[in-house]
């Protein structure tokens, strides 16, 4: 092999590489000389344009400036309209906003009705002049000039406010508002402003002028629950939109401010004083006159009165949101839009829980200094069979009953002591109520007073504080004895366990967090709360019970495709807690809530200063949360949980349970009569006859009804052998005639024939 290789082979290699070594030092240098040429031959061209001296800074240099803060501009709107953008990728984005629902309560009955309307929709050219002259003079006067932004309108805006020191005139467009319509949400954030803007612009560059206007004036939200023009008209005039005349067309075109604020059948003064304010602008816009304007300042519309038609709308909205979101669910070949959903309302439930809010409020409300409330009551399947967001819909459509967040305080201590069962402890264990210190901060009881060695089941009827933060760090050196801050584990497994309830609330980490700190949802909490009755199984809150199309063909259904009842915590447990809990309606914190002769449980909850008070209960049938308090989070005049939320609760559940089978709650059983409690001057008194509470009318059971049937049978054969003796003996008559008398008519069975059958629960 040494012989056949070359003597030279080395020298060979060296020269190999000088040689690519020289052609890449040519080539770069080559290169380096055009590159340079090039520089001088662009210079030579360029120094023919050279400007110097002023006119240089005078017009020059801003031109740079100008296209360098342009094209950063350009990359910066290019970045904001991304998330914009997104918002038109599917190619259906038009269709999808035109969801209509209309809705039914859990028997069948309608009770309103949510989205755009399908049926009878009227072309633009058909819709009055007056209409459309009164809409634009009154929100987008130029309209028909800008290219989706009024420029000078919102110029005009900011500086009419910035005079006012508030807002008094709107600068978005009719194009912005359709955008957020049908793309966006209400809240008031500058990302919210920035992606109307470029969806302005992208509508008006997909349609046309009038393609635009005619999906405003249909889309638009007109207060009552209604959607467009013609829907607003049908409801506050009864009448379709063809026929409104000029006064009734002013005061429709005012509703796009501020639809619930200026509804006729909420506000009639406020809704003409609006309208008066379009007839000005038909005016100022050179759209009318004043002698043609002057006939509807003289003669303002009237609205239909609908002050007896009570609509659940807080409970709509929410249904309305939760179908949306099913929906989108559906596979992306179903084209339909138009829906008649049932809901698990019960109207009459509904009813109670909106009264006894507004009568407590109403007695108590000065006296607690507390102005709202809310309150939802679930099935055990999680069901919302009733739901109210606040004490007056016209006057906020906020609801705080699903979207406002409040510390629960002791209320929440029930997963507290659930998982404290779930870590060894029961029922029966001892903890000393003393101080306790987790850093700096040291919780104190109600009364500023410690009770001792207490067990677990007194600790949660007294709502001991102490109890449940002592319980917390020994969760957590359980989990990990030599841990250097058990209390974070414990807090960590509590969150745990309430996250299996089903609270999805942030819930985030503090020392207080045991005794109710962290801020929860009227509607969880609620729901959560069914995981005790239901034998440690959580559920999920649902309003929707059944989704068919307009033709009445089946699309979904909760029992068969909605999410099935998941185990969170051992039925052991659950029957504990029940247990415990029993106790605080009995003789703890919750006395004015024991319900007489159905077996209750809860916890009351109260905050610092007073500004929250709660009451979560439930019974083998339904569970049922109230919160009082305020929106701007000022302190109630010292008002617990054990007060107007327990007196509340008890109201409405009372109306829930008329006409339906007690069930025991497992670890309690069923309950027992509340012993009379007269006074002595009650004692003295003659016998009043009880009021009885409004509610739907008894309903027999099954038992009951075939007892009836078995009275009813035995008094006819007793008046046909009473009949017969009459007939033998005309002494006998009169007897017969008596015992005839008490016989039941002969329809009975068949008027009791519907009512022997218990509503579901």
């Amino acid at each position: 092999m040494v012989q056949n290789t070359p003597s030279n082979w080395k020298s060979r290699i060296r020269n190999f590489f000088l040689d690519l070594d020289a052609r890449i030092d040519s080539s770069l240098f080559s290169s380096a000389k055009g590159i340079r040429e090039l520089y001088e031959r662009y210079s030579t061209f360029m120094d023919r344009f050279y400007v110097g001296r002023w006119k240089r800074w005078v017009f020059i240099e801003p031109l740079s400036e100008a296209a360098t803060l342009g094209l950063g501009g350009l990359v910066v709107m290019l970045t904001l309209a991304i998330p914009a953008f997104r918002e038109t990728a599917d190619e259906d984005w038009l269709k999808k906003s035109d969801l209509a629902v209309s809705f039914l309560d859990r028997y069948g009955n309608p009770i309103g009705s949510r989205g755009i309307k399908h049926n009878d929709s009227i072309p633009l050219e058909d819709f009055p002049d007056v209409l459309i002259k009164a809409t634009l003079a009154t929100e987008d006067r130029r309209f028909y000039e800008h290219f989706g932004i009024d420029i000078a309108g919102t110029a005009r805006a900011l500086v009419t406010n910035a005079q006012a020191g508030g807002v008094r005139q709107g600068g978005s467009s009719i194009t912005q508002q359709l955008a957020k319509n049908l793309f966006l949400s209400n809240e008031r954030t500058i990302e919210r402003k920035v992606n109307e803007a470029f969806l302005a612009v992208w509508l008006e560059w997909r349609l046309t002028k009038n393609e635009i206007l005619k999906l405003y004036l249909d889309r638009a939200y007109m207060g009552g629950g209604t959607f467009g023009v013609d829907g607003a008209a049908h409801f506050y005039f009864n009448k379709s939109a063809r026929d409104v005349t000029l006064a009734e067309a002013a005061m429709l075109a005012g509703l796009f401010k501020a639809p619930t604020k200026y509804a006729p059948h909420i506000n009639l003064p406020a809704a003409r004083a609006r309208a008066n304010v379009v007839l000005d602008n038909l005016v100022d816009a050179g759209f009318m006159t004043e002698g043609q304007v002057f006939g509807a300042r003289r003669n303002p519309a009237f609205a239909v009165d609908r002050r007896d038609e009570a609509s659940p709308n807080y409970y709509l909205d929410y249904a309305f949101d939760e179908m949306r979101k099913l929906v989108d669910t559906f596979p992306k070949s179903y084209t339909e839009r138009v829906f008649v959903v049932r809901l698990a309302i019960d109207t009459n439930v509904q009813k109670a829980a909106e009264d006894a809010i507004e009568n407590q409020l109403r007695q108590f409300g000065r006296d607690y200094h507390a102005t709202q409330a809310a309150t939802v009551v679930s099935d055990l399947d999680g069901g919302i069979r009733a739901m109210v967001g606040g004490r007056d819909y016209g006057a906020s459509q906020f609801n705080r009953a699903t979207d406002a967040y409040r510390q629960p305080g002791s209320s929440f201590k029930p997963y507290v002591y659930t998982t404290a069962l779930l870590n060894g402890f029961t029922p029966n264990s001892i903890v000393v109520d003393g101080p306790v210190c987790i850093g700096n901060w040291c919780p104190q009881n109600y009364g500023h007073s410690y009770s001792g060695s207490v067990t677990l089941t007194q600790a949660i009827t007294r709502s001991i504080n102490v109890v449940p933060v002592k319980l917390s760090i020994a969760i957590g050196q359980k989990e990990q004895p030599k841990a250097p801050n058990p209390a974070k584990l414990g807090r960590a497994k509590i969150v745990e366990v309430a996250r299996r309830f089903g609270l999805k609330a942030p819930l985030p980490d503090t020392p207080s967090l045991p005794i109710g700190s962290d801020e929860v949802t009227v509607i969880e909490h609620a729901v959560a709360y069914a995981t005790f009755p239901n034998r440690g199984k959580a559920v999920t809150p649902h309003s929707v019970l059944e989704v068919r199309t307009g033709a009445g063909d089946p699309v979904w259904r909760w029992d068969r495709d909605g999410p099935k009842p998941r185990q969170a915590i051992p039925a052991s447990v659950a029957a504990d807690m029940a247990g415990m809990m029993s106790h605080v309606v009995s003789e703890g914190t919750a006395r004015r809530a024991a319900l007489d002769g159905i077996p209750t449980a809860g916890k009351t909850g109260t905050t610092n200063a007073y500004r929250d008070a709660w009451f979560v209960g439930y019974t083998g049938n339904f569970t049922c949360a109230v919160w009082y308090g305020n929106d701007d989070y000022s302190p109630t005049n010292r008002m617990t949980g054990g007060s107007l939320p327990a007196q509340t609760w008890h109201d409405i559940m009372v109306t829930a349970h008329q006409g339906v089978e007690v069930r025991e709650i497992p670890g309690i059983g069923m309950g027992q009569k509340l012993p009379p409690q007269p006074t002595a001057a009650q004692a003295n008194a003659a016998p009043k006859v009880l009021e009885t509470k409004p509610g739907p009318p008894p309903v027999l059971t099954k038992r009951g009804a075939d007892v009836l049937v078995r009275v009813e049978k035995l008094l006819d054969d007793a008046a046909r052998t009473a009949t017969k003796a009459a007939a033998d003996d005309d002494k006998l008559a009169k007897p017969a005639s008596s015992t005839s008398a008490l016989a039941f008519p002969q329809n009975y069975a068949e008027e009791n024939a519907n009512a022997s059958v218990p509503r579901k629960n």
